[in-house]
């Protein structure tokens, strides 16, 4: 029996022959090392430019040129001098009309600022300064204007002014920092009581609690004067500001007697007496003696010349001796005269009525005069007196119903004004701005 003892070679080589499982998993393993990172790489080669897309934005709003312009109104001006560049003047005379009733446009005064607010140059708003309290405001209001009447908004700052008098009033406040417009005022304050020509002596003092305004910031002048003290010839006049119910706001002394009387003491704030009243002078001109029955106020031509009392005016015309004059009634006993005026101030004629002081003309040399001076004369029935003897009393004090918030109000003010200086700010509001002191 024969045995093959030779078997099959691929018998062995078919048990030694890795499983093919185990070889597929093998080849699964390697082609998603080798080909899964291809697929993951980015799809935009080196070579190729990065495009960013920008972020839409809306464009800018175009900007609206602001621009102000300030002038001053000077002689001449007219509406469409100032405005004729942005109105045809259809709508010139439109704005003339529609101002009217507000304020009249032929009105506008030389040296009174203004101030014009353009857009893109295109009209826009015309600020017009009518006094040192208001100012008219014009603004375009689509097709049509709006026209109006404001308060100047200041911001107010209350101060105490204190000085002493060497020669004169007004040097003295000059002196201690202030305007010369604070000297007129407080004149104008005592101007029943003293003389600031005649009575004034070295060692006369003064205080007051004066309203200093501002307007954007700058100075821009004096508010009120809420109260004084003039000390003259050791007597001590006070002067106290107070709204006595309807009446128009005015000065009271600390007793409530009205500051306010038939009389000024003086037709002019400041100056000098260059002759007095007498019944025996030697005229320069004539150079014969006469009587002077008068008080002659030496004073630089052009100086304005106020009534020192309310009137009708019964005499207006010219003299070879008196010059240019005027004569004024001021009631059935007392008549003035003022002579020697440069001119006359405008309005002034026979028969009109004047104010107590009310500018009537201005210092001149006219007649038979050596040089610029006022005349002044006053007449009680029909006779010539001295101006400075006339006494005269003042109008009604404080009234019954108000008493009592007057002596309230004057002791606060007062103690005020003999305390430590007081510095208050406040910005003045336009209900407060339109009612003031008397004008000064």
């Amino acid at each position: 029996m024969d045995f093959n003892f030779h078997p099959p070679k691929n018998s062995m080589a078919s048990r030694r022959r890795p499983p093919i499982r185990w070889r597929f998993w093998l080849f699964l393993v390697l082609t998603v090392f080798l080909v899964v990172p291809f697929f993951l790489r980015p799809t935009v080669t080196d070579t190729e430019a990065h495009v960013v897309i920008p972020e839409v934005t809306n464009p800018p709003a175009p900007q609206i040129r602001k621009e102000l312009v300030k002038g001053t109104v000077a002689q001449g001006d007219t509406l469409t001098g100032l405005l004729g560049d942005f109105f045809t003047p259809g709508e010139i005379y439109v704005l003339n009309q529609q101002s009217k009733p507000v304020f009249p446009l032929s009105k506008l005064c030389a040296g009174q600022p203004y101030r014009l607010c353009l857009s893109d140059d295109n009209f826009e708003r015309f600020e017009y300064d009518i006094d040192r309290d208001e100012q008219l405001i014009i603004a375009r209001d689509g097709d049509t204007f709006s026209v109006e009447k404001i308060p100047i908004p200041y911001t107010t700052r209350v101060e105490r002014v204190r000085g002493t008098i060497e020669s004169s009033l007004f040097e003295a406040v000059t002196n201690a920092g202030e305007s010369d417009v604070l000297a007129m005022n407080l004149a104008d304050i005592y101007a029943w009581d003293i003389d600031f020509i005649l009575d004034i002596r070295q060692g006369d003092s003064f205080q007051a609690l004066v309203e200093k305004r501002f307007r954007e910031g700058q100075p821009a002048g004096y508010g009120k004067i809420l109260a004084a003290e003039f000390t003259n010839q050791g007597k001590t006049f006070e002067a106290i500001l107070f709204q006595d119910g309807d009446r128009h706001p005015d000065y009271y002394d600390a007793s409530g007697q009205s500051l306010r009387k038939a009389f000024l003491k003086a037709p002019l704030s400041f100056s000098r007496i260059s002759s007095g009243f007498t019944m025996r002078r030697f005229h320069p001109i004539t150079k014969t003696w006469k009587a002077h029955p008068a008080i002659d106020y030496a004073a630089p031509s052009g100086t304005p010349i106020k009534t020192v009392g309310d009137g009708v005016i019964i005499k207006k015309g010219y003299t070879r001796g008196n010059g240019n004059y005027v004569k004024i009634r001021h009631n059935s006993t007392y008549e003035t005269i003022y002579l020697h005026m440069k001119n006359f101030a405008k309005g002034i004629q026979k028969g009109k009525r004047v104010a107590q002081g009310q500018r009537i003309g201005y210092v001149g040399s006219t007649g038979l005069a050596t040089g610029p001076h006022l005349c002044f004369r006053m007449y009680k029935n029909g006779s010539a007196v001295n101006p400075h003897r006339v006494k005269v009393s003042a109008v009604d004090p404080i009234s019954a119903a108000n008493r009592g918030d007057f002596n309230a109000h004057a002791g606060k003010i007062l103690a005020q004004l003999i305390g430590q200086p007081l510095v208050v700010t406040a910005a003045v509001k336009p209900a407060e701005a339109s009612t003031s002191a008397p004008e000064n």
